[in-house]
């Protein structure tokens, strides 16, 4: 059930010296309810108008542009999950593109918006993947960045990453390896995310004040299907695996 007001306009015609003159003045009546249900009958003409649009969408959306050799989960509680790692790869694939410094990148559980079942993938399960407008973007980060980044990870229990690993103790993160090199303290590092946790999104730690970023037009989810039809066209499945890239010591 919704409630509409609806606004009704008074006329108010004025005599001045000046002469005639016209005032409009907004009046809302008593509140009005429509019931919006299955009950009410379907209008012909707006479904024969977009019946064409709906068609087309769901066949580029049913596109199979892949296979995935297991069913690809995603987990809040897990520090590593199917789901982010394939995720983070891709992501790490598309900065390479942008620029072939690109060595590591980063997501977050909570963007990763759905799970990949086994199977055929399809164009709307990357759609459904990552549903929002956010475009690639590289961080260029100094070594004390990526280290207090580290411990945002660890922190949060782990989060989807590429090209490097850490081990968690705690709420610190150690042995922090990128490319399985020791951080070298005078060097900077290149990472590959979104424009959202860019921006401080998901209150992530250590990227928001990079030595450089690099914004691209690319939208997340277009570069999914692109990592995807690559992998496709190479002949091969996704066979993401867990890989200990984030590791819990107990």
């Amino acid at each position: 059930m919704r409630t509409f007001k609806t606004l009704s306009l008074v006329i108010v015609t004025a005599w001045t010296l000046a002469g005639c003159r016209t005032t409009y003045v907004p009046r809302v009546s008593e509140p009005t309810t429509y019931s919006i249900n299955s009950s009410l009958p379907e209008d012909s003409t707006i479904i024969q108008y977009y019946t064409p649009f709906k068609i087309q969408m769901d066949q580029e959306m049913n596109r199979q542009i892949g296979y995935s050799t297991h069913f690809l989960n995603k987990s809040r509680a897990d520090a590593e999950s199917l789901a982010g790692n394939f995720f983070a790869d891709a992501l790490l694939a598309m900065g390479k593109n942008i620029d072939p410094d690109a060595q590591m990148a980063i997501a977050t559980k909570g963007g990763i918006r759905s799970e990949v079942k086994q199977g055929p993938i399809t164009v709307g399960s990357m759609f459904e993947l990552m549903p929002f407008e956010n475009t690639v973007t590289i961080l260029e980060l100094s070594a004390q960045d990526i280290t207090v980044l580290a411990d945002f990870i660890a922190k949060t229990g782990g989060q989807p990453i590429a090209g490097f690993t850490l081990k968690i103790k705690g709420d610190k993160a150690s042995d922090i390896r990128i490319n399985g090199k020791e951080i070298e303290p005078q060097q900077s590092y290149k990472l590959v995310t979104y424009d959202y946790l860019a921006n401080g999104g998901d209150y992530i730690e250590g990227i928001t004040s990079p030595i450089h970023r690099t914004n691209s037009s690319l939208r997340v989810r277009e570069g999914l299907i692109q990592y995807v039809e690559k992998i496709t066209k190479e002949g091969k499945n996704i066979n993401t695996e867990l890989d200990g890239r984030v590791t819990v010591i107990k």
